[in-house]
């Protein structure tokens, strides 16, 4: 992969410090070209980049080596002059007003970007805010920039909002089975959180999700078959850091085959260590194998890799035994967000971030209590529970993805280049394309669809409206219907809930008189909820129904007496719109199902298997 940035000259006004920095790491940004380069003078670049990375390292104070393991979020939409509800919350958690103060006092590696800490409200914001950000770290006697994260999955998890481009998720992604559109997408993706001054990013999901109960994965995932997922996380590995921005494959060793979520819980993964070889690890071999920049850790307990209890994030035989040693990976290791109860139940706030170090972690992402968690690392190396020298470790690896990105050479972002790169036209168009070969047809009883203006021009639009991922798109049934009525027909939204009450569900009934069909949104239906009651007295009223699965495509299996069902994977507009196409017959559906739909009656027998998909042809 080629991370390019443009070095500044150094002035002579430069303090040898910041001179040193900027010599370095123009070898370190060298080192990291990969491909055809031959081996030995590969590893001769290395060498020189690890030797001045080194310097830098030795000139830190303890303190400062303590920092460079945290990534922290912040509240505000400016560095340095938050709105004040944000500056209070900023007190009250971090004992700071500011992300450039925060930078100051615990000298941290990274930030992490979230739309509720108000990091992302529009474009040109965020990236005068990674600016603000890296202008107080490089401020600083000793500078060291900030690599500023985010969770941008696309699909359900999304941090920044329209208008940027927003993507089809990763089941989406499995459905459409295009590894070059896996890496398009990612490209896309990169591009514009690079522009933002976002350069790592908590993606691609490498879970492979065979339980259709997971609770937290699900369509983060790209799907059941280890070898599918293996193939996209690669593509989408090579799209993210062919645009400059750390890709990280998540969540290690495999949260796919879970029922309790770990941000509430710790899970245990019965596998065998057979079946995680053949289930869970080939997607990390693949994104090892592509170059991977970072590897997540899961707070779940696996006892064939580790029968001690502890949480994989926390387990120095699964990090550095399994990871590290057998997996052959030496980049950066991050935790997940140690806020989470997965990681909290076994042990106390003071106690994860030090033994998650022990365990082979080299960021450590989001602690509850920053001053806690910060305050226990430093405690841990004066008390000698944890070598200087192991930091040490840890902090190249963080340089040396720093140097990559070309951060120690320009970690500032243009105004320019985020108009010229978020949400521009060229990229809306092909996110569109991208969603149009995701949808799938599932059900299409007497060829009932395509839809046509002439013959079915009246469309009422009912059902679910979960919350926007980004809080800039939908409500889905406004979002469908707004499509439907561009495409010809006439057509009407009302908003029915993931848990319809009786007097919505009459409502819509009501509304369905006279219609042509009747389109139903589904939000994850289950067998005692509302939504199927809804879907049958729909259906009751002779109007023909079709359902779309906007979230798990599993809803099918517990809905009847519909004419037609498509699955889209996520509720986010650009899927919402090829879904509207598909249905107005503007696009065929090419999506086929990345994970089998079994009977709710009977989970043995599949109804819809792995590769099903209708079309219209």
């Amino acid at each position: 992969m080629h991370h390019r940035a443009t070095a500044p000259s150094p002035s002579p006004s430069c303090s040898p410090s910041r001179r040193t920095l900027l010599t370095v790491t123009a070898a370190a940004a060298a080192a990291a070209v990969t491909g055809a380069t031959a081996p030995a003078a590969h590893a001769a670049r290395a060498e020189t980049s690890d030797r001045g990375l080194r310097r830098i390292i030795d000139r830190m104070s303890l303190e400062e080596k303590v920092g460079q393991l945290f990534v922290t979020r912040v509240y505000g939409h400016s560095a340095t002059d938050p709105d004040p509800s944000d500056a209070d919350a900023n007190l009250a958690e971090f004992g700071v007003r500011t992300a450039a103060e925060l930078v100051e006092r615990y000298h941290v590696g990274g930030i992490i970007y979230f739309a509720w800490a108000h990091n992302t409200r529009d474009p040109h914001q965020i990236a005068a805010l990674s600016n603000g950000i890296q202008r107080a770290a490089l401020a600083r006697p000793r500078p060291v920039p900030v690599l500023i994260s985010t969770d941008q999955e696309h699909g359900i998890v999304c941090r920044v909002g329209k208008p940027a481009t927003l993507l089809p998720g990763a089941m989406a992604l499995g459905a459409g089975g295009s590894r070059a559109h896996a890496r398009e997408a990612a490209r896309i993706a990169g591009a514009e959180l690079a522009a933002l001054g976002i350069r790592q990013n908590y993606a691609p999901d490498a879970d492979v999700n065979v339980n259709p109960a997971n609770p937290v994965i699900g369509v983060r995932s790209f799907g059941s078959e280890p070898g599918a997922v293996a193939g996209l996380v690669a593509a989408q590995v090579g799209g993210y850091q062919g645009a400059g921005v750390a890709a990280t494959a998540k969540h290690f060793p495999g949260h796919g085959d879970t029922a309790v979520d770990s941000h509430y819980g710790l899970p245990t993964i019965t596998h065998t260590r057979e079946q995680w070889e053949e289930l869970d690890a080939p997607p990390f071999r693949a994104a090892i194998a592509a170059g991977i920049d970072s590897i997540m850790t899961a707070h779940i307990v696996v006892p064939a890799l580790d029968p001690s209890g502890d949480p994989a994030t926390l387990s120095r035989p699964v990090l550095t035994g399994i990871l590290r040693e057998r997996l052959g990976y030496d980049g950066v290791v991050v935790t997940d967000a140690l806020g989470m109860e997965g990681v909290r139940t076994k042990y106390g706030d003071e106690r994860v971030p030090v033994l998650a170090l022990k365990a082979g972690v080299d960021q450590l992402l989001n602690p509850p209590r920053l001053d806690v968690a910060w305050n226990a690392v430093l405690k841990a190396v004066r008390d000698g529970e944890l070598a200087e020298a192991r930091l040490d470790e840890s902090i190249l690896r963080i340089l040396r993805l720093k140097a990559r990105l070309g951060l120690f050479r320009q970690a500032y972002v243009a105004p320019e280049g985020v108009d010229r790169t978020v949400g521009t036209r060229s990229h809306l168009a092909r996110a569109d394309r991208i969603a149009e070969a995701t949808t799938t047809l599932l059900r299409n009883e007497g060829g009932f669809l395509p839809l046509r203006p002439s013959r079915h021009g009246s469309v009422l639009v009912v059902g679910a409206d979960p919350a926007s991922p980004s809080g800039t798109t939908g409500p889905p049934t406004t979002t469908l219907a707004t499509a439907l009525g561009e495409l010809g027909f006439t057509a009407t939204a009302l908003s029915t809930g993931t848990a319809p009450t009786a007097a919505r569900i009459e409502e819509a009934v009501a509304a369905a008189a006279g219609r042509d069909v009747v389109v139903v949104a589904t939000y994850n239906v289950t067998a005692t909820g509302t939504q199927r009651t809804l879907v049958a007295r729909l259906v009751a009223t002779g109007v023909p129904v079709v359902t779309i699965a906007i979230r798990n495509p599993y809803d099918v299996a517990r809905l009847t007496g519909q004419r037609a069902t498509l699955a889209t994977y996520s509720w986010t507009d650009v899927e919402l719109r090829a879904a509207a196409r598909v249905l107005a017959g503007r696009a065929e559906p090419r999506g086929r199902l990345p994970v089998p739909v079994r009977s709710a009656d009977d989970p043995e027998r599949t109804l819809y298997p792995v590769g099903y998909g209708l079309s219209y042809r």
